[in-house]
């Protein structure tokens, strides 16, 4: 099956930037819906943004003026802009991607803010 495999998390200091990156282990996203989630311990799940295959985005109220959701030319690789970021951005975040009824997960990239 299809296998997503996020990138790009790391240590970062508060107000710093960090830019997450999702891809199909077969090379083809855009023909997915892609949303990214984040989850924190000992919290539940949380939906970040979303991209269609359509190129619709949107981005959760919690996130939003601070990130971005988009994806590359081909639209294949699918990338969360994170700005002014704050300790509570502390989590791992998730790429999930659907289509034609198939759900995918990646394994999470861990996203750390702190000084």
């Amino acid at each position: 099956q299809v296998q997503l495999v996020e990138s790009g998390g790391g240590l970062v200091q508060p107000g710093g930037s960090l830019r997450l990156s999702c891809t199909a282990s077969e090379g083809i996203l855009s023909k997915y819906t892609v949303r990214w989630y984040r989850q924190a311990p000992g919290k539940e799940r949380e939906y970040v943004a979303i991209s269609t295959s359509t190129g619709t985005t949107n981005i959760a109220a919690s996130v939003m003026g601070r990130f971005t959701i988009s994806r590359d030319t081909t639209g294949n690789t699918a990338y969360l802009q994170m700005n002014s970021l704050t300790p509570e951005d502390t989590a791992i975040y998730y790429c999930n991607a659907i289509f034609s009824g198939d759900t995918y997960w990646g394994q999470g990239t861990q996203v750390t803010v702190s000084s």
